[in-house]
Order: structure tokens, then C-alpha cells, then sequence
């Protein structure tokens, strides 16, 4: 059973918007911080957001804030990523992350999670 699945990618326009989710199964979900970690083309792990165990606390990276939206719904296990105003730049394959209980991580470290999903591609094209 694979603990994080991303859905959601995929190509669209500069300006355009999409909606990532990642599907969590085999833990506490309602317990772990999360997070969306990115990796641009030929470039390493960048992180883009996180949100606490209680949702009650978001963060997020200068070069997202503003557009990005982070979310999640407990009832459902899934965590979200609103993305807005897209650029060329934000092309990457999207990672989401679960820290561990109660514990919220701002990092691009896969050593950081013990969840880490496969990826989904997001592609910013005209």
C-alpha cells in the first residue's frame, strides 16, 4: 500500500490553474504536518508549502506565496494544493510529504518525512 498518491498534474497555460491532491492511506493523517515539495527540471528539491496537524497554520515559499494555497480534509485523508497564476517556472514534478505526528516540517529533505508520494508532473507551456 503506497502511503501518498498525487493527482491532479498536468499541462496548462501561463496564467492558468490547477488543483493538485494527495491521497493518504496507512497512517494517522489527521495527526502529521504535510507538505508539497517540488523538482524542476535539472535542479534539485525545492519545498513550497506546509500545513500543521490542525490546519491551522499554513507556510509557505516567497516564490509561491500569494498564488499557492495549501488545504486539507481530514474526513477525506487528502491534502491539497491550489496553484494560481502559473508561470513558466513553476514547472516541476510535485511531491506531498507527511512529517510525523503533531510535527510540521519546512524542508526539502526526503530524510526529513517518513511519507513521501511518487510525484505528479506539472507542465507550464504555451
Amino acid at each position: 500500500e503506497v502511503p501518498l498518491v498525487e493527482s491532479g498534474g498536468g499541462l496548462v497555460q501561463p496564467g492558468g490553474s490547477l488543483r493538485l491532491s494527495c491521497a493518504a492511506s496507512g497512517f494517522t493523517f489527521k495527526t502529521y504536518g504535510l507538505s508539497w515539495v517540488r523538482q524542476a527540471p535539472g535542479k534539485g528539491l525545492e519545498w513550497v508549502s506546509s500545513i500543521n496537524f490542525s490546519g491551522s497554520r499554513t507556510y509557505y515559499a516567497d516564490s509561491v506565496k500569494g498564488r499557492f494555497t495549501i488545504s486539507r480534509d481530514d474526513a477525506k485523508n487528502t491534502l491539497y494544493l491550489q496553484l494560481e497564476s502559473l508561470k513558466t517556472e513553476d514547472t516541476a514534478i510535485y511531491y506531498c510529504a507527511a512529517a510525523s505526528a503533531y510535527l510540521t516540517k519546512l524542508s526539502s529533505s526526503r530524510d526529513d518525512y517518513e511519507h513521501w508520494g511518487q510525484g505528479t508532473q506539472v507542465t507550464v507551456s504555451s
